[in-house]
């Protein structure tokens, strides 16, 4: 097989993320390409998680269903998933759950466990474990492949005399090897890759490695009985990654000074990857430092990077929606102040507190126009986890080139999922500071005789400048009259003509696919991956396909988007988006005039599958319309 998918499914907390890094380490270590998506409830401990993981010979970037192989660390995962097993599959439990019945899950919602037991009952079995173990076996010819997970953690605690009340943290461990094995990963492959995770933690490393020995030697003739093809050709250096870490490694990369947050999902493994590099090292010399500032507030950390701006410090803050709404005053403060932040902006299920947990592009409208009046903001999206990289980069060099708000607007999907990439080129990453000031005793802060004011910082010598929330003149003192009130505000919206024309084009929209394709999809961040996929699996049936990718949202290129639209047939373009209303095809309408009825809609805070997106295209090609694709995912 050149493509195997899995699911590692147990309680949050059980170290699932763990055991999906450390796999990650080991596939990248052997050349295979992979993807990985964490699915969770937003308490801390408890309720059920899942890792679902395609590993691939070739570059994949999408997650598909039914998978290969499920591997339990309890018996709610069974319940929950096993119906997304594959006719002969593998299943990884522990023997010591096979009398559970679902009543007997406390943590499963009402609604799961009507759905649940509604499938169960269709297949006339039992609701328990065994019975399910027994219906996977029988009538899917899956391997079932009990583990007496109990024996091998007593084994490791008397080894190791590790206190029985936290024997369950080393079930990923086992899970792991398992996992390993059944591919017929070498046993080394696996230590090497659980000595990397824990580096720093050595005595944890080699008791997981123990652990692996045990294994390998007790259920040696499983090694190898799900069979993933070799890479025919090595990729050479990959880097493991999740989205959140390689926005943060852009932002080192782009020289980012300051960065404030206040804890929210899914923003803030970002601010707490930066703060484990806050002093970077180079050649010897010392880059930095960044200073990275937990705030009482969002409303604090927008206004803490504004004021850092104004000094010359690159400044970001990164939020999700709930968050992003409390920064919106600092937002047109910023805009009213020619003030260049960033702000990474990362999509969750909403409205409110929503789905905290769960992913959404359903902000889009709100990162384009929240903010009360009129002001000049950029939106920018990233595809995938190579283009976040660039991305970051490009953000701060167009704030501070046209001196504005940017929005980076990014998804839970690409933030927690974990991917396998070719490492971005630093050399790439050109900085571009726009133009600079000394200052002076004259000096204009908002001189209006060009859009671009030469900006001087907070501090130049024999420089004073005044900034406020009111309309201002030239050196920042309120001022009200009418005619200065046209000419400033004019100064700071005419900025959006200026960057929709001056940016690249490959900055603003891309085009992949055939040249004559049967349809077109349009999208704009975490959907180009599963598109993408999805075009070259309808490939293989004969169907031509293209994608569009929107990069930058706003101002939106309306001009370019057209120019690629129109030589297709309108009939073709099919958006896709992680959202109720598809609010791309309304900021399509209002930018350009072009209605696009057609969609493939998902708002289940679960990620788009590439048979979801395949079934999509199928449907609308022979006249149906949708509004949600048929959802996979707990």
């Amino acid at each position: 097989m050149d493509e195997i998918c899995l699911i590692i499914g147990g309680p949050q907390g059980s170290g699932l993320e763990t055991s999906m890094s450390i796999l990650g380490y080991a596939f990248a270590r052997k050349g295979y390409w992979f993807i990985a998506d964490r699915e969770y409830f937003s308490n801390i401990t408890g309720r059920h998680s899942y890792i679902h993981l395609c590993v691939s010979t070739l570059p994949v970037s999408s997650l598909r269903y039914p998978v290969d192989i499920l591997a339990a660390a309890d018996a709610e995962t069974i319940f929950t998933h096993f119906d997304e097993l594959s006719i002969g599959g593998v299943l990884i439990y522990d023997k010591g759950v096979l009398g559970k019945k679902l009543e007997d899950i406390p943590s499963i919602e009402d609604t799961t466990r009507e759905r649940i037991a509604g499938k169960i009952k269709e297949l006339g079995i039992q609701p328990t474990v065994s019975s399910i173990v027994n219906h996977l076996e029988s009538s899917m010819s899956v391997k079932a492949v009990g583990v007496d997970y109990q024996v091998l953690l007593r084994g490791l605690a008397a080894k190791y005399t590790i206190d029985p009340k936290l024997l369950s943290r080393y079930v990923s461990g086992i899970i792991v090897a398992m996992i390993s094995l059944v591919l017929g990963l070498r046993k080394e492959v696996s230590q090497d890759a659980v000595s990397r995770f824990f580096r720093g933690r050595p005595i944890i490393a080699e008791q997981n490695n123990a652990l692996i020995d045990s294994i390998y030697e007790m259920y040696s003739e499983l090694a190898g009985i799900v069979s993933l093809d070799t890479p025919t050709a090595r990729p050479g250096k990959l880097m493991v990654v999740t989205g959140n870490d390689i926005v943060a490694i852009g932002k080192i990369v782009a020289g980012v000074r300051l960065q404030s947050y206040y804890p929210i999902t899914p923003a803030a493994d970002e601010s707490f990857l930066l703060e484990k590099y806050q002093v970077i090292e180079a050649d010897e010399s010392v880059i930095g430092p960044i200073i990275v500032f937990q705030t009482e507030d969002e409303i604090a950390a927008v206004s803490s990077i504004i004021g850092a701006s104004l000094t010359g410090a690159r400044s970001s803050t990164s939020t999700s929606g709930p968050g992003f709404d409390l920064m919106v005053e600092g937002l047109s403060y910023a805009g009213m102040n020619e003030a260049p932040i960033v702000i990474t902006y990362y999509q969750r299920g909403g409205p409110s507190t929503g789905q905290p947990t769960r992913g959404s592009q359903s902000d889009l409208l709100n990162a384009v126009f929240a903010g009360h009046g009129e002001f000049a903001r950029v939106v920018l999206s990233s595809g995938d986890h190579v283009e976040a990289f660039y991305d970051t980069i490009d953000a701060f060099n167009i704030a501070e080139k046209y001196q504005v708000p940017v929005i980076h607007i990014l998804d839970k999907f690409l933030a927690n999922s974990l991917v396998t990439i070719t490492p971005p080129d630093p050399g790439r990453a050109e900085i571009e500071r726009g133009l600079l000031s000394s200052g002076g005793p004259n000096y204009k802060r908002f001189d209006s005789s060009k859009l671009i004011s030469p900006r001087a910082f907070l501090g130049a010598k024999d420089t004073v400048m005044w900034y406020s929330g009111d309309e201002h003149n030239e050196y920042g003192h309120i001022e009200e009259d009418p005619v200065n009130r046209i000419k400033m505000y004019s100064k700071r919206i005419e900025k959006l003509e200026l960057i929709r024309k001056e940016l690249p084009l490959e900055k603003k929209i891309t085009l992949q696919g055939h040249d004559n394709p049967d349809f077109i999809l349009v999208g704009w961040g975490s959907t180009k991956g599963v598109s993408l996929d999805a075009i070259r699996a309808l490939g293989k049936e004969g169907m031509r396909g293209a994608y569009v990718n929107l990069k930058l949202l706003w101002p939106f290129p309306g001009e370019e988007f057209r120019s690629i639209l129109e030589r297709f047939d309108k009939e073709k373009i099919i958006f896709v988006e992680h959202s109720y209303g598809v609010s791309l095809r309304h900021l399509v309408a209002m930018s350009t005039g072009l209605i696009i009825e057609k969609n493939i809609a998902k708002f289940t805070g679960r990620p788009l599958t590439r048979e979801e997106v395949v079934a999509g295209v199928k449907k609308i090609i022979m006249g149906e319309t949708l509004r949600m694709v048929a959802f996979h995912g707990a």
